[in-house]
């Protein structure tokens, strides 16, 4: 069986961005607001890798290349949110989440719920945006139909 482009690139996305926090948080500088900007990184890596593959495929239509670029950052954030959730609750459940930084959408004492939904929510945005960056950068690269 083999998985689509965006269902792996969207894997890759998750792989690195989970590398990369398991890594900063090791060395002991999870708690650094510009170090977990970096994961953008990632995700513009996945998304241009789909782009490129479905251009390589001859595939040069701007509507469905947008979809498959925002599919793959989607599967990312959403593997990443799930894996942050599985990641908290071993590690204390609510208790782990009053650690984590306080530079979020909320402020107070969130649950892993809250969490995790106002990362979903930023991730959502920040995939689309992403993406389409992404398209008005392959859009000159190629003559769409």
């Amino acid at each position: 069986m083999k998985l689509s482009k965006e269902l792996t690139n969207g894997f890759i996305i998750f792989l690195g961005i989970s590398i990369y926090f398991l890594f900063i948080n090791a060395i002991g500088y999870g708690d650094k607001a510009y170090l977990r900007m970096f994961n953008g990184v990632f995700v513009l890596y996945g998304v241009n890798r789909t782009l490129k593959m479905n251009i390589s495929e001859g595939k040069v239509n701007f509507v469905s290349n947008a979809i498959s670029a925002i599919k793959t950052s989607l599967i990312g954030v959403f593997l990443s949110v799930i894996g942050l959730l599985i990641f908290s609750y071993i590690n204390g459940g609510d208790s782990y989440v009053q650690n984590l930084p306080k530079t979020f959408l909320f402020t107070g004492n969130p649950t892993i719920v809250d969490f995790c939904l106002s990362l979903l929510f930023e991730g959502v945005a920040s995939s689309v945006i992403v993406a389409l960056l992404l398209m008005l950068y392959w859009n000159d690269k190629y003559k769409a139909d």
